[in-house]
């Protein structure tokens, strides 16, 4: 199991994508392996898991040598802000080892605490934008909602927000006409008028 969100996440499918590019025996390049720096600063309770296994290592460093340890991984690319940051990648990478077991249960749990994080169970499939009378971009709204429950940083959830709803010819979570038509045909049974009032609101 994996440390990134998005490894098993519908909407991205990291895991499946290099599982084919292994399949087919394909080099994988990784870019963004801290999530465009959203891992760097995980859920509390997620840092407290990975304090508590190795104090002196950064949240990032976690998720870069998971990436980096994945069989068939030529290079990682990881973006830096600052020379502490860049240090911190170096020394991640230096003399590089893969994760041990024990680290790998520690991931595991890591994991595992993400997933008990209540979260809107959305999985982009967009059968809800087939029948939505007012072109509302729904999936979006919800991804952008879940990262600012996930990593509490409003201006990345909003950064989120306007890529996939705006950016995509969508209208925001505001202008939901509440007909109620997306629930009848959501596999998930969302409920997704209740769900585009609470991102509105926190958007």
């Amino acid at each position: 199991m994996a440390y990134l969100p998005d490894w098993d996440y519908p909407a991205v499918q990291s895991g499946r994508c290099y599982e084919v590019a292994r399949k087919h025996g394909k080099p994988v390049v990784i870019m963004e392996p801290v999530k465009g720096g959203m891992l760097a600063n995980p859920p509390e309770s997620v840092l407290n898991i990975l304090k508590e296994a190795e104090p002196e290592r950064s949240a990032a460093s976690w998720a870069i040598r998971f990436a980096a340890g994945l069989e068939g991984v030529i290079t990682v690319l990881s973006g830096m802000s600052s020379l502490e940051q860049m240090e911190d990648n170096l020394s991640s990478m230096k003399d590089f080892k893969g994760l041990t077991p024990q680290e790998q249960k520690t991931l595991d749990a890591a994991q595992r605490e993400i997933n008990r994080i209540p979260l809107i169970p959305c999985t982009a499939c967009n059968y809800c934008a087939k029948v939505c009378p007012n072109n509302i971009g729904i999936s979006g709204s919800f991804t952008a909602m879940n990262y600012l429950t996930l990593y509490k940083d409003k201006a990345a959830a909003a950064h989120q927000e306007d890529w996939l709803v705006g950016g995509h010819g969508k209208k925001k979570a505001a202008e939901c006409i509440k007909c109620g038509k997306c629930e009848q045909v959501c596999p998930q049974h969302i409920a997704i008028r209740e769900e585009l009032a609470r991102t509105a609101q926190a958007l």
